[in-house]
């Protein structure tokens, strides 16, 4: 029986590169896997796609009680799918805190560590194995830890991730400054989503203080283009909520360039969280939040009322 691996919902780089990696090397290793994703990936994950001419993974919607499953970059249940604790799990390689809600048949290998980006944990794992990797892994390995770290400016970035960056980018002959800038120029193209699009393409959905939020987060190194479409951004948050069980959409886009995050402010809610949370005052339908750039170490931690 073949073995899916898959990241998460609004699958970005990591969570679209970190499948097809694991799977090479479980087929490497003899057990027939392939690579899946649970939506279509975000612009970065499809430019990285076509840069190291990857296939991308088919999408599936559910797996059943029949389906051998392994999970990465992700251990929480509202973001995998809906029958995911009746499939067979066999693992979970994730960086991300723990959650809860994963209920498995038998005992199963679980990795879980304090780095920026499942990828790099994929590469210790791997360890000699990784010497008979093509190109391509290497590379989609690579670019999963430079877009997860965003070029080592996010604070989740330990000098483990910065050190196998490094490694990989000389043994592939790669200028790291050129592939991420052509990376988050593929990821700040955002011009043919709608607002919908946007606001789910790289979320989280969270409870905090009794309020079920999703947390979307856009990284790019054109904030204007995005927030010239607040207004819209705004209303189209109550519709999206409403469609997916949430009391609110936050909205945070990120600066890469200034390092700083500017947090769409809709209503008093959001004003209420932003405030309690960041420690800031808020004027306007907007606040700037300087040196936030990591939903999992600065945004989500923070986040109370």
């Amino acid at each position: 029986m073949t073995t899916l691996v898959f990241g998460h919902k609004s699958p970005d780089t990591d969570s679209t590169g970190s499948p097809i990696i694991w799977a090479w090397y479980l087929n490497e290793t003899g057990t027939p896997a392939k690579p899946v994703l649970l939506g279509e990936p975000n612009t970065e994950a499809a430019f990285v796609l076509k840069h190291w001419g990857l296939d991308k993974p088919a999408i599936i919607q559910d797996v059943t009680a029949e389906d051998k499953v392994v999970i990465v970059d992700t251990n929480n249940p509202a973001e995998l799918p809906p029958g995911v604790n009746e499939a067979q799990i066999q693992g979970i390689i994730d960086h991300h805190m723990l959650v809860g809600g994963i209920r498995t048949k038998n005992p199963i290998d679980i990795t879980i560590r304090p780095l920026a980006c499942t990828a790099t944990i994929m590469h210790d794992l791997i360890g000699n194995h990784l010497a008979k990797a093509p190109k391509q892994i290497k590379g989609a390995m690579l670019s999963c830890i430079l877009s997860d770290t965003l070029k080592f400016r996010s604070p989740t970035t330990t000098p483990h991730d910065r050190a196998v960056a490094g490694k990989l980018a000389a043994d592939l002959g790669v200028d790291i400054d050129d592939l991420a800038t052509r990376m988050f120029e593929a990821k700040s193209d955002v011009s043919a989503f709608s607002d919908a699009e946007l606001l789910r393409m790289d979320s989280k959905e969270y409870t905090v203080a009794g309020k079920e939020l999703r947390i979307s987060v856009l990284e790019t190194t054109a904030p204007k283009v995005v927030l010239d479409r607040k207004d819209s951004l705004m209303r189209s948050m109550v519709d999206v909520a409403k469609a997916d069980g949430a009391d609110q959409v936050l909205l945070f886009v990120i600066d890469i360039i200034r390092e700083e995050a500017t947090l769409l402010v809709p209503n008093a809610l959001v004003k209420q969280m932003a405030e309690a949370s960041f420690g800031c005052t808020v004027s306007g339908d907007t606040v700037v939040l300087p040196g936030i750039l990591s939903r999992k170490k600065q945004i989500i931690p923070a986040l109370k009322l």
